[in-house]
């Protein structure tokens, strides 16, 4: 966790002022977080050529958020100490607030254009999903519903990021948890003590956990009998004793430029393993410990999942908008954005990404409040689109390749070649557009390139082909939410 994040989890009793980018870049510099890249310790991922540019990017959320001008739409008065808070926290009890929620989401997807996945509203979906439902938790426990609501103040009054881990080591999905060749493989609980629990193994995907303040560890996926000390559900400060957060490689450290990689050098959020070894959580910051039924209902029973991907899609609705600017502006400098044959496939880009667009604002209109007075999305307008998103994602980016054709191939190497006189007349002269310079041009195709052809751009196919799962796992959601007893009654009535 951050300098403040690390502090004590006791509610806080007066008002704090906004987060700044600058207060949030200089608590997670050299706070002690154990990052590894290259297989060297990271000192400062504020600086470090691998992270600099996300953690730029995300501090540049928290100023958004900061701004006055920006209130309305980012905050709320926190129902503790009155002060501003980011609105991503507020648990909605009337459909306006969700769409206040989505609107908040907007504003920081846009800054982004879609491609942060785990920005600080994303995991904050899930911990008002848990605050909305202490009922929940006070069924295996009065201490756990404590807990998660004492939490989520804390988090909330103190504008913390935390990101999550809730998916085991793809060592052997053939066996459960208890049955690995080791017990440890899976991140479990090994030792209670009378002030907390020590964890130990790995669990994936913490995506954004070398830049956040805390990392919430749990797990979602199925757990059977005998996988009791997988079934927990803690937060843990990223600068944990035993914590390790070992990141996949960095696009953006292979960025030659800013203008070479507009999006890789700024935007690539890193994935992570996290490995903990003999971590201590207190039992204050635990939520659910050595329960199957209670690991499981966090999900489902409350609305965590609802909210945590709404804003999901809210942030991939943002994305495909980006897409089509970008896929208009391409049709532009190369001339074809007249054509009939053209114009067709962009009506059709443009139907999918209204489709998108639309369904989000569904899961706020169809919204449901259930006996305790909390708003859910609308199940069936959630699952319908992510259960659709690893279909329509490749299907638009594939259109987007179509219409680029050669031009983002046949591209000057660098920025550089712009600095030489000797090549800059000649790359003036034959790669120029009518409107538009060849820097113009050239910057533009760049853009397209790093969206859908480089490194970074296949890392996000494969990212949003499994940013809710297994398609499979999806569409059995889809399957459960979808009202087929409605169905056949027509059928019935025939």
């Amino acid at each position: 966790m951050s300098k403040l994040a690390a502090k004590s989890v006791a509610p806080a009793t007066t008002a704090r002022p906004m987060r700044s980018g600058a207060h949030y870049l200089a608590s997670i510099k050299e706070d002690g977080r154990h990052v590894y890249y290259d297989g060297e310790l990271v000192r400062d991922v504020t600086t470090h050529a691998a992270f600099k540019g996300a953690a730029r990017s995300l501090a540049r959320l928290f100023d958004v958020a900061a701004d006055p001008a920006n209130a309305e739409t980012m905050t709320f008065p926190s129902p503790k100490t009155g002060a501003p808070v980011w609105r991503c926290y507020q648990v909605p009890k009337t459909a306006a607030d969700l769409a206040a929620r989505r609107v908040m989401s907007a504003r920081w997807a846009e800054e982004t254009f879609g491609l942060m996945g785990r920005t600080p509203d994303h995991v904050a979906g899930f911990l008002a999903g848990y605050a909305a439902k202490p009922s929940v938790f006070v069924e295996h426990g009065k201490h756990f519903a404590e807990n998660v609501v004492r939490y989520h103040e804390v988090a909330r009054d103190h504008h913390l990021y935390l990101s999550y881990a809730i998916v085991p080591p793809q060592i052997d999905r053939s066996k459960p948890a208890h049955k690995q060749s080791d017990p440890t493989l899976h991140a479990g609980v090994v030792k209670e003590r009378d002030d907390g629990i020590v964890l130990k193994g790995a669990q994936q995907l913490a995506t954004g956990a070398a830049f956040a303040d805390a990392v919430y560890i749990s797990c979602i996926h199925p757990l059977t009998p005998g996988d009791e000390a997988y079934a927990f559900g803690a937060a843990v400060p990223a600068n944990a004793p035993g914590l390790k957060i070992y990141t996949r490689r960095s696009y953006a450290a292979g960025a030659t430029s800013n203008f070479d990689y507009p999006l890789s050098s700024r935007f690539d959020e890193t994935d992570a393993l996290l490995v903990l070894d003999d971590v201590f959580v207190p039992w204050e910051n635990v939520f659910c410990h050595r329960n199957l039924a209670l690991c499981r209902d966090q999900w489902w029973r409350t609305p965590s999942h609802s909210y945590g991907n709404h804003q999901a899609q809210v942030r991939y609705a943002a994305k495909l908008r980006f897409l089509m600017g970008l896929t208009k502006r391409l049709c532009e400098i190369t001339g074809v954005d007249a054509m009939p044959p053209v114009q067709i496939q962009l009506g059709e880009m443009a139907a999918f990404a209204t489709i998108v667009d639309a369904m989000v604002r569904a899961q706020e209109s169809e919204a449901t409040v259930d006996s305790e007075g909390t708003v859910w999305p609308s199940k069936t307008a959630l699952y319908a689109v992510m259960s659709l998103q690893g279909e329509i994602n490749p299907r638009l980016n594939n259109s987007l390749r179509e219409l680029a054709g050669g031009s983002i191939i046949m591209l000057p190497s660098s920025i550089k070649d712009f600095e030489n006189p000797a090549t800059a007349a000649d790359i003036e002269r034959y790669i120029a557009s009518p409107g538009f310079s060849a820097k113009d041009r050239v910057a533009i195709l760049k853009l397209v390139w790093d969206f859908i052809g480089s490194e970074f751009a296949g890392r996000h196919e494969q990212y949003e082909k499994f940013y809710g799962g297994a398609s499979f796992l999806v569409k059995q959601n889809m399957a459960r939410a979808y009202d087929f007893a409605g169905a056949t009654k027509m059928v019935e009535r025939v």
